[in-house]
């Protein structure tokens, strides 16, 4: 059900997100076969974000400035990289498992680094703090009502309450290695990806009756024509979008197995400032731990939880 829930958001905030020159367009969408992973769907988007990158950041990227997003979903676990060309220093690697469970499971990257390395940041998608411009209150779970399920509305505490209840792990890594730099633009990056992950998830649950009657088929379509419509609504006129039925061959394009390497820098830029806060919509107190600033690499666990339950508990 949230594999499902979970397409549906992705295609749609995409589509509410983008404008003119501004927004997520779709290259490649298409299964993919993986040796180790097996069946798959690749993804390749291009994020056109000038005009949402902070001041900042704009004086050093030019005009047209897009990040690429490569993507291979092995549901119940995916890959997901984010590099830019214009950023050869720059990258983000995310690494997702989906359990049923409250996100007491602490050692679900097998392979994941020393505890001391990690910066854990627990994502309550009802309580948490969202970016005011971002809140809706259609969208706020604390006194959403599904006709359709009779899901919500979401009480104080109700991860410890609901059962059966999921978690979906992020494992971010994110590299900037440019000296001077390394750490505002990394500490900046995650505290994006935590409020588009917060936000994103806020959604599915919040859209759960426009496709909770949804079959697989039915969601992979309303991806595709989604696709084509936000394409056009950014002005990028690509080839129609197509969900073949023949995965490809894993010799034709191979999933990362870690996080993509970045060279070292020499020479920092002096003249840029340190971010304002955005206000955010306040219904809990900031949880969010920054990554320590002596580390090289900043890494952290997201866990996100969702409630399936019919009829949320009482406290």
């Amino acid at each position: 059900m949230y594999r499902i829930g979970q397409l549906y958001m992705i295609s749609k905030h995409s589509h509410e997100q983008s404008e003119r020159g501004e927004g997520v367009e779709v290259v490649q969408n298409e299964p993919y076969e993986d040796p180790e992973h097996g069946s798959g769907q690749f993804t390749e988007k291009r994020i056109y974000l000038n005009n949402k990158l902070p001041s900042w950041a704009r004086a050093v990227v030019p005009k047209i400035f897009y990040v690429t997003e490569k993507a291979w979903n092995y549901y119940p676990y995916t890959i997901t990289e984010y590099t830019c060309s214009f950023l050869p220093k720059f990258s983000i690697h995310i690494e997702s498992k989906y359990e049923d469970n409250k996100g007491n499971n602490d050692n679900i990257f097998g392979s994941e680094p020393k505890e001391k390395e990690t910066e854990v940041c627990f994502v309550d998608i009802a309580y948490d703090d969202i970016p005011e411009r971002h809140y809706k209150e259609s969208e706020d779970l604390r006194h959403f009502k599904s006709k359709k399920t009779d899901r919500g509305s979401l009480q104080e505490g109700w991860i410890s309450t609901q059962d059966p209840i999921m978690c979906s792990y992020k494992l971010v890594t994110v590299k900037f290695e440019v000296w001077g730099l390394q750490t505002r633009v990394e500490q900046f990056v995650h505290k994006v990806i935590r409020d588009v992950l917060l936000l994103g998830h806020r959604q599915a649950f919040a859209w759960v009756d426009e496709w909770v009657d949804m079959t697989m088929e039915e969601v992979r379509e309303y991806e595709r024509a989604t696709q084509e419509a936000t394409n056009l609504k950014i002005g990028t006129f690509p080839p129609a979008i197509s969900i073949s039925e023949t995965p490809l061959p894993s010799s034709t394009r191979s999933g990362p197995s870690s996080a993509p390497s970045t060279p070292l820098s020499t020479e920092a830029p002096d003249f840029l400032s340190v971010p304002k806060e955005r206000p955010r919509k306040k219904s809990a107190p900031e949880t969010l731990t920054l990554p320590d600033p002596g580390r090289r690499d900043s890494l952290f666990k997201l866990p996100s939880f969702f409630s399936w339950n019919s009829s949320p508990q009482p406290e």
